[in-house]
């Protein structure tokens, strides 16, 4: 618990409560009571594209590869789809482009999902090494945003703007959503270009609280487990405290009792991948 009753946090699990202190409303989520049914067994690979785009490095050019994961019906004539690019932890970096196919990306590829939410999913791959935003995870203070984005970044960009030209995506319904170190890119890639985005979903990340004023108008969801000992909760707090005072009206789930990874719960629960889908510029 926050010593100035900011934060409060119920351990009902499976429900959403909201939280009042010093008259700041806080929503937390408990648990997995909330869970969706286990999904059919779908082998991601097998569905989503594989595809690769160059950005400028340095004197030269690096090339990047992603998975793009189309609607089922991406074909029907006159109809736009909208689209989420999600950004992956540092833990399924690499050049494999396979390795990031997990948690959210494998769970809307599954059939059921693909019906219920029909959309174009971009799940660009971060290099060893490398970083979505060059900054300390672990650190309990933010870090100044860095004047342009990583190289890795930019490509995440360079494919989302592949995309668009080769496919009929709504661009009114762009999402962005990422966990740990993407959480972190969510926050960073969300303040640099608030106006491609309809929403944003960062999960146990963090960001500079200078940067929020640009996403104030933009409806974000942000997750983060108290128990988390890889990205202090505090990080999540903090920006939404500093949007909360820019005038931002996000909401924030606070998970009792949960690690690191929350975002098994925040993507397994239907009424989150709901307002995801509600959102439109």
């Amino acid at each position: 618990m926050h010593i100035r009753g900011t934060w409060l946090a119920t351990a009902t699990a499976g429900l959403m409560a909201a939280a009042c202190g010093n008259g700041v409303n806080t929503t937390f989520a408990a648990g997995e009571g909330n869970v969706q049914s286990e999904r059919k067994a779908v082998n991601p690979a097998q569905v989503y594209e594989e595809r690769s785009i160059a950005v400028p490095e340095g004197e030269g050019t690096a090339t990047f590869r992603y998975r793009l994961l189309k609607p089922l019906h991406a074909d029907d004539a006159g109809r736009h789809w909208p689209l989420v690019l999600f950004l992956h932890g540092a833990g399924e970096r690499g050049d494999d482009n396979a390795m990031h196919l997990k948690f959210l990306p494998k769970w809307l590829a599954a059939p059921e999902m693909r019906e219920r939410y029909p959309c174009f999913v971009l799940v660009p791959q971060c290099r060893k090494g490398h970083q979505w935003v060059d900054v300390p995870w672990a650190d309990q203070q933010s870090t100044p945003q860095a004047p342009g984005p990583t190289t890795d970044l930019a490509a995440a960009v360079a494919a989302l703007d592949d995309v668009i030209a080769k496919e009929r995506v709504d661009t009114s319904r762009i999402y962005l959503t990422g966990l740990s170190m993407g959480g972190y890119g969510t926050w960073d890639l969300g303040a640099r270009m608030p106006e491609r985005f309809a929403a944003l979903l960062p999960i146990c990340g963090g960001g500079d609280e200078n940067t929020v004023g640009r996403i104030a108008k933009l409806p974000v969801w942000c997750f983060h487990g108290d128990a988390d000992t890889a990205v202090p909760v505090g990080r999540s707090r903090a920006m939404i405290e500093a949007l909360r005072a820019a005038g931002g009206s996000p909401k924030y789930s606070e998970l009792p009792g949960v690690g690191h990874d929350s975002w098994t719960p925040a993507y397994r629960d239907p009424a989150v991948l709901d307002w995801l889908f509600e959102q439109s510029r």
